[in-house]
């Protein structure tokens, strides 16, 4: 018995100096991540307007990077707000799969690329903001990866606008030319986006802003003309139409809202230039701008599919079976095409880093 007792003391303290070691198993796994430093200590490509502290430093080894998603800096809530907001369309769609047929019925298919657009522009943002700060180059190259994101999410809100929510009104006018047009303008925002990103040092901010917004600008009036024009019809109706066909409208009415809200805050910097430095972890505009771009999503989704449930008698004259299968081909295609459009950039960004530091 004192044998088998002095046994089991034994496994008990081996047991205990294991867990002992586990603090230092961890701090080897984990290495302390550098604090972050002043706009003053990182060049000037990475400085942000009226953010005066939060940077990360340059160059450091990639789990850094990772890790400093649970670091206090001034890119932390940027990433968690599309990151959350990614898991809360990931966790929507699962919630829809259970009703909609996403793979039997390709009437639901515009949605499901909707849903598959929101979730990577959100994850391609999140990337972006979380590793962008390693090198010059891979500020570049994850920030172009962004706008592909961007281009897609552009896409899916054109298709499902395109799909379910247009009167047939409308459609008899675009029908030939809306999903080519939007295409060629998620091509252009992608290009106009990057080529901006690309100016950094050689054009006047409002000119970059300019390359980005005016191409995201047009893509977004024609994409979503279809609901502009369902709204002005609902408003001119003073709601005669049956209540059941429009439960969407306060969906869509609210992605417009949201968005519009988000352009603004996207453009200029409020509230961070009001109060420089003191919004250097929390308050920025494109904090804002993250927020109000996933309401927007959200309710964009939501009104999308209340359009598929509601409106199937509408779309499915309007569509013939065929017609999803060439939208999710084109849309594979649109993604294919701003791909090489990064690419092409990336080499571009390549050559002038190269040649900049054989300037030196």
């Amino acid at each position: 018995m004192a044998t088998i007792v002095m046994e089991k003391i034994g496994r008990l303290f081996i047991n205990l100096q294991q867990v002992r070691q586990v603090p230092q198993l961890l701090k080897e796994a984990v290495p302390s991540i550098p604090a972050p430093v002043r706009d003053v200590e990182v060049p000037r490509f990475f400085r942000e307007r009226f953010i005066h502290a939060g940077y990360r430093p340059l160059h450091e080894g990639w789990r850094y990077y990772v890790l400093s998603m649970f670091q206090r800096h001034n890119e932390t809530i940027n990433v968690w707000t599309h990151l959350l907001g990614a898991l809360v369309v990931l966790t929507k769609a699962a919630q829809l799969a259970e009703t909609v047929e996403f793979l039997g019925d390709p009437h639901s298919w515009p949605l499901l690329v909707l849903i598959v657009s929101s979730m990577t522009y959100m994850t391609f943002s999140a990337v972006a903001h979380l590793l962008s700060a390693k090198s010059e180059f891979y500020n570049y190259a994850f920030y172009f990866l962004d706008y592909v994101g961007v281009a897609q999410y552009q896409y899916g809100s054109a298709v499902v606008h395109f799909y379910y929510a247009i009167e047939k009104s409308w459609y008899t006018k675009v029908w030939g030319i809306f999903m080519p047009v939007s295409s060629f303008l998620c091509c252009l925002s992608c290009w106009g986006c990057s080529f901006g990103k690309y100016q950094n040092y050689t054009l006047p901010i409002w000119v970059r802003k300019v390359c980005q917004v005016v191409p995201s600008s047009l893509a977004y009036t024609w994409d979503t003309s279809p609901v502009f024009h369902r709204i002005f019809l609902w408003y001119l109706s003073s709601g005669e139409h049956n209540s059941t066909n429009d439960q969407a409208m306060l969906f869509h009415c609210g992605q417009i809202a949201f968005f519009l809200s988000s352009a603004f805050f996207f453009t200029y910097p409020l509230p961070e230039c009001l109060f420089p430095g003191h919004c250097d972890f929390l308050g920025q505009g494109h904090q804002l701008f993250h927020v109000l771009l996933v309401f927007c999503t959200l309710s964009q989704i939501n009104a999308s599919h209340l359009d598929y449930l509601n409106r199937r008698e509408l779309y499915t004259s309007l569509h013939g079976d065929g017609d999803a299968h060439v939208f999710v081909l084109l849309y594979l295609v649109t993604t294919l095409i701003c791909t090489q459009i990064v690419a092409y950039m990336i080499k571009k960004v390549s050559r002038m880093l190269s040649d900049k530091e054989k300037a030196k």
